[in-house]
């Protein structure tokens, strides 16, 4: 993005999500830098491991299953996947059997079948990968870095200025709620301006009855094409 001839990058960040929600990949698609926040404490219950894909009989929650033990003191990196469970079989069967009316069907179930090939240590590893197939599948051309790889020791809300001063970045975007953490008088300070995203969920068709919102990316990809999955997305349909 320009303005008057200078750069004027926009950054968001985000920790890891397993097949997360469409307002994940709207922050993305406005930002010049995607920070994948992969060395931040993981949280037992989130978005991290699990999300959400509608069926024949209302929502179903889809959940790699992460070894817990010390998960206090551990970062997201750093936290295990326990492959002793047939998880992937598990989550693919499901998506075939509520899925496999979608027009698209065939050609889209054997790029899952492929992507669940792969076999993935740790969770931020495979949330990673699946991050990479959805940037493919989009054509986003967002810059991912792994925070992991930028050595910051911050927390909170000085973390996320860190990450915006590092890449010089004169806009960012949050979530709804960082207004809640984010000192706004040190961004100001710096320069670097705050948008608050206040995602306005589109509605799109679905298998299985009335519409139901915030679900997986997986719901929207299955029932549209790449490029109508894009303008749905950032509100374009």
């Amino acid at each position: 993005m320009k303005e008057k001839g200078k750069q004027r990058l926009v950054l968001t960040a985000h920790q890891p999500a397993y097949l997360p929600w469409l307002g994940y990949f709207d922050k993305i698609i406005q930002s010049d830098v995607f920070v994948f926040m992969d060395d931040v404490q993981f949280e037992k219950n989130s978005f991290t491991n699990r999300n959400r894909i509608k069926t024949s009989t209302g929502e179903c929650m889809l959940s790699v299953p992460v070894k817990l033990k010390g998960h206090i003191d551990k970062v997201i990196s750093e936290i295990e996947i326990d492959n002793s469970q047939k998880w992937r079989k598990k989550h693919l069967q499901t998506i075939y059997m509520n899925y496999k009316r979608a027009d698209l069907f065939t050609e889209k179930f054997g790029k899952l079948e492929a992507l669940y090939s792969k076999d993935f240590c740790n969770i931020a590893d495979l949330c990673y990968a699946q991050l990479l197939f959805w940037f493919s599948e989009f054509a986003i051309n967002t810059k991912v870095i792994k925070s992991s790889s930028l050595g910051t020791s911050f927390v909170k809300s000085d973390l996320v200025l860190e990450y915006c001063k590092y890449f010089k970045a004169a806009t960012y975007i949050s979530g709804k709620l960082g207004s809640q953490y984010l000192d706004e008088n040190k961004f100001e300070e710096n320069s670097i301006s705050i948008i608050y995203q206040d995602y306005l969920h589109p509605q799109y068709n679905q298998l299985w009855g009335d519409f139901m919102p915030y679900m997986s990316i997986l719901d929207l990809w299955m029932n549209y094409n790449n490029e109508d999955c894009i303008r749905i997305i950032i509100g374009n349909e």
